[in-house]
């Protein structure tokens, strides 16, 4: 059994939606179990602090968390085109993850949640994706065999799922996104096994 790790942070439970969507999807897979975690958010004021356990949904990541994976499906809602500050902050304390090469040859996942339909998702993908390359991560996206990439008038991308939140943030997560995200995990699990297995034999 191997473990694929979905990390995210979320606002107003858009980008959560989709981690679980992925997660659905990765637990389908035979062999494949997700590990759902988030991140706290930051503030511009110095004494400011989280609870080391959040009030509610799953635990904040660590660095074994990243260590022990075997896949990462990582997301976030846009802020200007980028990902949340609170993923970035978290992302740059990955030093001693990236130096011990924990991550490398382990294929990852990125996903997003906008207030509009040109609202940055696919920067905002690539901004979540750039730093896993350089921990020697592989990405994977979402292939056009997959109908509901041709056919959504919301989310959903080739580099990966989305979602369109609306201006309030209020719309609900369309049947074409959820299909995507799920897509997306049972895509990051069979490859995450595949590169598993073949550590294991080389």
């Amino acid at each position: 059994m191997i473990e694929v790790l979905v990390l995210y942070y979320s606002r107003h439970g858009s980008t959560r939606q989709l981690a679980l969507a992925i997660a659905e999807g990765i637990e389908s897979v035979k062999g494949a179990s997700a590990r759902i975690r988030t991140v706290p958010p930051v503030s511009a004021t110095c004494e400011a602090t989280a609870p080391s356990i959040p009030d509610d949904g799953p635990p904040y990541a660590e660095a074994f968390d990243l260590q022990e994976c075997a896949g990462l499906a990582l997301g976030s809602p846009t802020r200007f085109g980028n990902m949340a500050a609170a993923l970035k902050y978290f992302i740059d304390g990955t030093v001693n993850t990236w130096l011990a090469g924990d991550l490398i040859d382990k294929p990852f996942c990125v996903f997003t949640s906008t207030g509009s339909m040109h609202g940055g998702q696919e920067t905002t993908l690539l901004s979540m994706a750039l730093p896993l390359m350089h921990h020697g991560m592989m990405w994977l996206g979402i292939p056009y065999s997959e109908e509901a990439l041709n056919e959504t008038h919301t989310g959903g991308t080739p580099y990966g799922a989305t979602h369109l939140a609306g201006p309030k943030g209020n719309n609900p997560v369309s049947e074409h996104e959820i299909a995507l995200a799920r897509a997306q995990g049972v895509r990051l699990a069979k490859a995450a096994l595949a590169m598993e297995t073949a550590r294991r034999f080389s």
